[in-house]
């Protein structure tokens, strides 16, 4: 196996901004990853957000197993809104969100279509079979995750986005939306290994809300490992060790 150690560089590809952590040679060549996990951050957190997972799932991955770790920035600058250096896959009021936790109403959030989803939907899928493409990966040697917002474009890149859906989808704090069309489309994933977490404190995103995600997933012939913690909203050290273990799978199945 030719030796290589891993470099984040920065790149647009189809729009977005991404953070790609890939393997290279001492000479800078990139080293064909046997997988590829891609992460999607949540409404109001910059583009490198999650990129400090890397510290944690690299160092579980078989040192002679190259992978390729894949962050994209959101489309939309939040600045104006108040949140400068923050991003958004689509809009959302979140004071209409609090006004509905306050009374008991979050039943809305199953039902919202946000009106930018498609066009984000559409950038992710471009953007993740270019670097397939690229890398000469199949949806078998795929992981797709991301956290509240992000782990709900997961799960529309992945049940209505993808040409195949992904090997693996790691769900942290995510919510059900889109219900209407989320339960024609979700059972082209019932042979997706998926792992979802949520807080049983959480103040954004009632945990809930991500029990009903698991719900039309399993309703859909899915089989879900849903990791539930006492704490906040967050991504929990359970669920990215998980996440790990679902990579390596991918990373076992290439190697075949």
């Amino acid at each position: 196996m030719t030796a290589f150690s891993y470099h984040a560089l920065q790149e647009s590809i189809e729009g977005l901004d991404c953070v790609l952590v890939v393997p290279r040679t001492a000479d800078g060549e990139i080293v064909p990853p046997r997988a590829m996990a891609v992460f999607c951050h949540g409404y109001g957190a910059s583009g490198q957000d999650l990129v400090g997972l890397a510290h944690e799932i690299l160092p579980a991955v078989p040192a002679d197993a190259p992978v390729a770790l894949v962050y994209p920035e959101a489309p939309i600058d939040l600045t104006d809104a108040g949140l400068p250096g923050g991003r958004a896959w689509w809009q959302l009021s979140i004071q209409s969100l609090l006004t509905a936790m306050e009374e008991g109403q979050f039943e809305q959030i199953r039902m919202q279509e946000p009106e930018e989803i498609d066009a984000a939907r559409n950038q992710v899928v471009a953007a993740i079979e270019i670097l397939m493409e690229r890398f000469k990966l199949g949806a078998s040697t795929l992981l797709l995750g991301g956290f509240s917002q992000g782990a709900m474009l997961s799960v529309d890149v992945a049940s209505r986005g993808l040409s195949e859906p992904p090997a693996a989808l790691a769900l942290y704090s995510g919510a059900l939306i889109c219900e209407k069309h989320w339960k024609k489309s979700a059972g082209r994933l019932n042979a997706t290994q998926i792992v979802q977490s949520h807080g049983s404190l959480d103040p954004i995103l009632p945990l809930q809300t991500g029990k009903w995600l698991r719900e039309m997933l399993e309703e859909s012939g899915c089989t879900v490992q849903f990791i539930e913690f006492a704490g906040p909203h967050t991504i929990p050290p359970a669920a990215v060790e998980q996440s790990c273990v679902l990579l390596n799978k991918l990373v076992d199945h290439n190697s075949q």
